[in-house]
């Protein structure tokens, strides 16, 4: 099964649902800003990405910087619960295949993903 963690608006996010279908690959679409993944995604996101939970944050986002999560330090389980409440905050788009994940920044990722 395919996932991909969608935002309509993103240019990353459009082309990495054109590259799976340019695959042929049947894949579920989650808009993400719509149904926000819930904690227990997430954990299972990062885990299958291979990174701390901070890693996928969107540092760029206002809404980071209006939060003042720079001049914090969140454990992991808070920095899950900071991207659960506001899903906007994830980097995107995510690419999950089977087991493993992706950021399709840049799309290159998601192509080794499904090439392996």
């Amino acid at each position: 099964m395919t996932t991909i963690f969608h935002n309509p608006r993103c240019s990353k996010s459009r082309a990495a649902v054109a590259l799976l279908e340019s695959r042929g690959i049947d894949f579920e679409v989650v808009k993400y800003l719509e149904q926000p993944p819930s904690e227990k995604e997430l954990r299972r996101i990062v885990k299958l990405l291979g990174i701390k939970p901070e890693q996928l944050v969107r540092k760029g986002e206002k809404l980071y910087k209006e939060l003042a999560l720079g001049e914090q330090t969140l454990s992991d389980k808070q920095w899950i619960a900071t991207l659960a409440a506001h899903p906007k905050l994830i980097e995107r788009p995510i690419v999950v295949h089977g087991d493993r994940a992706a950021i399709g920044r840049p799309t290159e990722n998601i192509e080794e993903l499904l090439d392996s």
